[in-house]
């Protein structure tokens, strides 16, 4: 057998397609020495050729002409596939994209291949993905502008949702792109007998990553800096009425996001905790009650599950307070949370009788008098005690009223 190479130039090429036609004409025996370098050679030459010589797709509008001319089709042929009659003009003068649902309609319609109407990267992989696309909130998401740069009607988003939406969920390097199996399987739920929609839960989600991945923090997160002393001196910013804003910059400064974003319908979230693609931690709360005791408490409760649980075998950790009881991971949580606002050993709701005694321990504690009335509402079931008194709201902090 000659010395075979790899085709790197015209001239391999050409040596190559002699060598080629003279094994050929001598008609070799198989599994001979020369059919094994013919068979060698026809593999080499059409890897090349393959590189070298691309054949270019057709062009989507000209393949739908060319199948309108071979079948004797009119455009209005065409609206059981595109839409209307308006669209089918647009397509055609190229004034507006193929959707997916056009193209898959029209390849069916048709029996044009889909990869030949397919040219965007985001229609390409929304095309191989098993996803219920129209099943997300999209008027929500919407609304809330997660679909950064566009401005159509709400039917525009609809009929280009799996173009829009593999945007989004790509926005991030963070392992949830098109994905929600495993979103669901690397949770820990802390939640009630409400059903969650997956759809609302994993937009969510990869907001809150978004955010973060948009977000830059002075320093990056060291293992072991959320402990219960770090977190009893963040504690005591929420004496000070901006201490939710400054709640923010305390957790940057030690590499922690800490992204606020109201959640989505039937999603049932007051906080989650999770580790950005950088490993740094994010912290996201939803402010689903807007109440100041609330945010603490809430905030305490994912910083527990840093200091307590988070690292890599876990992804996510989502909470819905309102769920009765929760698993063990979750009573230790609340359990340091509890501890970190007001300590065991100070905590006597017996003696938080009125307001100068809720003031009295606060002013010891060094923290917002709200956080001791909310937690005595909250075990004793009576949401009408100290009255109007220590019920500051915080959603103004964060410009969401």
């Amino acid at each position: 057998m000659n010395h075979i190479k790899l085709i790197k130039s015209e001239q391999d090429h050409e040596q190559a397609l002699a060598r080629l036609i003279a094994l050929m004409e001598m008609d070799p025996e198989p599994n001979s020495i020369e059919s094994n370098e013919l068979d060698v050679l026809a593999v080499l030459i059409e890897k090349y050729e393959e590189e070298a010589f691309p054949i270019e797709q057709p062009d989507p509008i000209e393949a739908i002409k060319f199948r309108m001319d071979q079948q004797g089709l009119t455009n209005k042929d065409l609206v059981p596939y595109i839409g209307s009659a308006p669209k089918v003009s647009e397509i055609l003068n190229r004034k507006r994209s193929l959707s997916l649902n056009m193209i898959r309609n029209l390849s069916q319609g048709l029996g044009i291949s889909a990869d030949i109407l397919i040219r965007s990267s985001e229609q390409k992989h929304a095309n191989e993905a098993v996803i219920d696309w129209n099943a997300f909130p999209l008027a929500e998401m919407r609304k809330r502008g997660y679909f950064e740069g566009f401005s159509g009607s709400l039917m525009e988003l609809k009929e280009y949702a799996a173009e829009k939406l593999t945007t989004f969920l790509s926005s991030v390097k963070s392992g949830l792109e098109l994905q929600p199996a495993l979103l669901r399987s690397s949770a820990n739920l802390n939640r009630n007998d409400k059903e969650a929609d997956p759809y609302s839960l994993w937009a969510w989600q990869v907001r809150v990553l978004q955010k973060a991945y948009e977000e830059r923090l002075p320093t990056n997160y060291k293992t072991g800096t959320v402990n219960q002393k770090w977190m009893q001196k963040l504690a005591q910013l929420s004496w000070s009425a901006k201490g939710a804003n400054l709640a923010i910059e305390y957790l940057n400064r030690s590499g922690i996001h800490l992204i606020i974003e109201p959640h989505l319908p039937k999603t049932y979230l007051d906080g989650a905790v999770c580790l950005a693609p950088n490993g740094n931690p994010v912290v996201a709360l939803t402010l689903r009650y807007d109440r100041l005791d609330s945010f603490w408490f809430s905030l305490m409760h994912e910083l527990a599950h840093i200091a307590l649980h988070l690292d890599h075998s876990e992804i996510w950790y989502l909470d819905d307070f309102d769920a009765l009881g929760g698993s063990e991971i979750e009573q230790e949580a609340d359990a340091l949370a509890q501890e970190v606002l007001i300590p065991s050993s100070v905590w006597k709701p017996q003696t938080l009788v009125d307001a100068d005694s809720v003031r009295k321990l606060s002013q010891k504690l060094e923290i917002s008098p709200c956080i001791i009335a909310g937690r005595s509402r909250h075990e004793s079931g009576n949401h009408s005690m100290f009255g109007s008194l220590f019920r500051d709201k915080v959603r103004s902090c964060f410009s969401l009223c």
